[in-house]
Parts: C-alpha cells; sequence; structure tokens
C-alpha cells in the first residue's frame, strides 16, 4: 500500500483555508462587485466633498478659516463610507505634499492642516476648528 505522509506545513494550510473560508463566507453579505461599486460611489462623493470645502474656503477667503475647511471636507467626505475616508486621505496627503514642498508653507502649517484633516475624517465636529465671524453659510 502506497502511503504519502503530509508535513505540518500541509496541516497549518489545510487549517488556513478553512479559517478563509469562513471569513469569506461570513463577509459575502453583499458580493464584491456590490462592495466595490459602493466603494467607488463613495470615494467619488468623497472627493466632491473636498472639492467642495476648498471651493467654499476660496469663495469665503476668511482669515484663519483654513483648517474649519480642511475639517468640513474629510468629515462630509468620511460620512459616505469607506470610500469616502479613502478619497479625503487621498487628496488631503497629495495637497498638503505639494503645499509643503512647492508653496514652502512649513512643516508647523502642514502638520496642522494634517491634524484637522485626521479630525474630520475620524468624526470629530468640523466647527472645533470655526474661526469667529464666519459666516454661517459655510
Amino acid at each position: 500500500m502506497l502511503r504519502v505522509r503530509l508535513g505540518p506545513g500541509t496541516m497549518r494550510l489545510r487549517v488556513c483555508l478553512v479559517l478563509l473560508s469562513f471569513i469569506l463566507c461570513t463577509s459575502a453579505e453583499k458580493p464584491l462587485l456590490v462592495r466595490g461599486g459602493q466603494f467607488v460611489r463613495d470615494a467619488v462623493g468623497g472627493a466632491w466633498d473636498m472639492f467642495r470645502a476648498y471651493r467654499d474656503m476660496r469663495e469665503a477667503n476668511y482669515k484663519d478659516a483654513d483648517k474649519y475647511f480642511h475639517a468640513r471636507g474629510n468629515y462630509d467626505a468620511a460620512q459616505r463610507g469607506p470610500g469616502g475616508a479613502w478619497a479625503a486621505k487621498v487628496i488631503s496627503d497629495v495637497r498638503e505634499k505639494w503645499q509643503s514642498d512647492v508653496s514652502g508653507r512649513g512643516a508647523e502649517d502642514t502638520r496642522a492642516d494634517q491634524e484637522a484633516n485626521e479630525w474630520g475624517r475620524s468624526g470629530g465636529d468640523p466647527n472645533r476648528y470655526r474661526p469667529p465671524g464666519l459666516p454661517t453659510n459655510y
């Protein structure tokens, strides 16, 4: 009789495959394509939220209001879901990288902007950064 001896690595592989199949089955509430489509919709909406906050910041042209608009754009985008939060992070990081490299605003300003970005993305109230006297339509 021919016997095949399986090593300990094979058993680990089998256990991993069983665990992976359980994870996939429990996370299969929605098909992958549907979840991917929702992520993309959230990301596009989040990018729009970021643009709207930037447009409002430029329109308001209000002293010391940039941190508020950073927090608000990130907050609005993240409220859409994981795709919106992802878009907000990517846009914020690229903008701050460009700003610190090209405009020369400095590391302190970049750090403060990123703090406001993270605050908004994590669900913090953007009004924490709202300057006194900023018109209420913003």
